[in-house]
């Protein structure tokens, strides 16, 4: 067997594991797993990374990449994806009265599948089939923090308006710990949000749930506060679709 060819199986080899194994493990985990050596797995697994086919959580978890959260988003289906959405963006819209949207990553952008509209005046305009830029969403800050789209090549203080918006002050290690995302006069002045992320049977993030509005409403406690719900009604919506809390982690 050629070397090349002994690495192509041993890379698929490594990302069975990643896909099968029911914690999401680390390096040295799969080291163990498939009896490499650590330095011959954590090459492998780099190159698996390049390549969208695993990403790496922030304790050296090794999750399914953006190319298979994306493929198996088209599995589920959008049109699934909504209706089972439905009961969560009913709630939400129900007891904050904001705009509340389900949005997919795409690309480098955000496209937004379902929305309930705020019972304010002053809200949000109609976003179903639309995208926005991923670097200046809340929406994206959530898919650029679980790893369902890369980080653009540049920094993004170069990418939006906001001089002081950067890949630090995103703070993606945060956003992944609390579970959810804030955003604060960034797709647009005096637009609030927050969002959380929905997860499937394998454990990528495959969508988010958000709520927005004008910053007049909603303040920096409304927003943690929203978080949290958002979380849960995530964590909700992940279950029904086959995501196991309790195996794999808080969504």
């Amino acid at each position: 067997m050629s070397t090349g060819t002994q690495s192509i199986d041993r890379a698929a080899q490594l990302l069975v594991h990643v896909l099968e194994t029911t914690e999401p493990p680390t390096i040295g985990k799969l080291s163990e797993q498939s009896g490499l050596p650590k330095s011959t797995t954590s090459r492998l697994v780099g190159a698996l990374e390049r390549q969208g086919l695993i990403q790496r959580e922030g304790a050296g978890q090794l999750r399914p990449g953006a190319v298979l959260v994306r493929y198996a988003r088209r599995q589920t289906g959008e049109a699934e994806l909504v209706e089972l959405a439905a009961q969560a963006l009913d709630r939400l819209a129900l007891e904050t009265g904001e705009t509340v949207n389900l949005g997919i990553p795409d690309a480098a952008a955000v496209e937004l599948l379902a929305q309930r509209d705020s019972r304010h005046f002053l809200g949000s305009t109609n976003w179903i089939g639309r995208h926005v830029p991923a670097h200046a969403s809340v929406l994206g800050k959530v898919f650029y923090a679980f790893g369902s789209l890369a980080l653009p090549p540049e920094p993004l203080d170069r990418l939006t308006d906001k001089t002081a918006t950067s890949v630090a002050e995103l703070d993606l290690e945060r956003i992944r710990v609390r579970g959810y995302a804030t955003a604060v006069d960034e797709l647009e002045p005096g637009l609030w949000a927050v969002a959380a992320p929905v997860r499937d049977a394998s454990g990528g993030v495959i969508a988010a749930l958000s709520v927005s509005g004008p910053g007049v409403r909603l303040r920096p406690g409304l927003l943690d506060r929203l978080g949290r719900e958002l979380r849960r009604e995530a964590a909700d919506l992940s279950a029904r679709l086959g995501h196991d809390d309790r195996k794999r982690g808080v969504a």
